[in-house]
């Protein structure tokens, strides 16, 4: 089967290209897909730094790119966008350990092969330049993913992130399917307990949060984060954003600040070609 990735969509946006491929992943011995935004190039030796963004529950790599609008900054930024499909799309970015979901391993996919392939066949992302970010479930595991690699990522950003899964119920129905009853697996993947262990963080994390959102008390419970990173001395900045829910009406709103929140980390000096 193909490993190598296969472009099937392309369409121009703020002078660069929304560009959409497929490819097998031997990872999760299934085809993937995932969509890549690239700025326009100021030179044909330019490499971008990229931003990864992990959706949300029963969404695919299309829905942040055609809803957030995050590309009208990303091309004056020069930020690269890479959306990674999120099938298995339950899987809460985790590496499954039950034998029923053996081939879950969105988190091997995600830290291992995915920058592999990017770096091997697309010569202007420069994939040792990255950050990245996420929504909902995304959030959780674009804050677990960054914790437990802080070598890998300069920065974390999270619009109404899943930030306590142990102890909601969608983190608690997830775990008990893909990890088992042992609690102590459970803290590997939760970013309130991960904030303790991996706490050598020097960029600031960036939360947005609705406060209309229906899901803030019983599922995403953001405060719980608030005082892990608060005892843990990690630099937080949660806002709490009036009158917004968990939809991507509350994203596009906020997105510019994220990917500007990123560009500061990644160092950009890139001169933008549209203002």
């Amino acid at each position: 089967m193909e490993t190598k990735p296969i472009e099937i969509s392309s369409s121009k946006m703020f002078g660069g290209y929304n560009k959409r491929f497929k490819h097998f992943s031997p990872t999760l011995g299934c085809s993937m897909t995932f969509h890549i935004y690239f700025p326009p190039l100021p030179s044909p030796s330019h490499k971008f730094p990229v931003l990864y963004w992990l959706s949300g529950l029963a969404c695919t790599d299309e829905n942040f790119i055609i809803k957030s609008g995050a590309q009208r900054v990303a091309s004056s930024e020069g930020i690269a966008l890479v959306a990674s499909d999120t099938s298995p799309s339950a899987g809460f970015y985790l590496n499954a350990t039950q034998e029923k979901w053996k081939n879950w391993r969105m988190y091997d996919y995600l830290v291992k092969e995915l920058p592999k392939v990017l770096s091997e066949n697309f010569a202007q992302l420069d994939t040792s330049r990255a950050s990245i970010s996420g929504h909902s479930m995304g959030g959780h595991g674009a804050l677990t993913i960054y914790l437990k690699n802080l070598d890998k990522y300069k920065s974390v950003s999270a619009f109404a992130p899943i930030v306590n899964p142990i102890n909601c119920p969608w983190g608690q129905k997830a775990f008990t399917n893909y990890l088992g009853g042992n609690k102590a697996d459970w803290e590997e993947y939760d970013a309130t307990c991960l904030i303790s262990k991996f706490n050598d963080v020097s960029a600031t994390i960036l939360i947005d949060q609705g406060e209309d959102d229906k899901f803030l008390h019983d599922q995403l419970l953001p405060h719980k984060f608030e005082e892990a990173c608060r005892n843990a001395k990690v630099p937080l900045l949660l806002r709490l954003q009036p009158g917004y829910d968990h939809s991507y009406y509350f994203i596009a709103t906020f997105i510019d600040h994220h990917i500007r929140h990123h560009s500061q980390a990644l160092n950009m000096c890139f001169k933008p070609l549209h203002p």
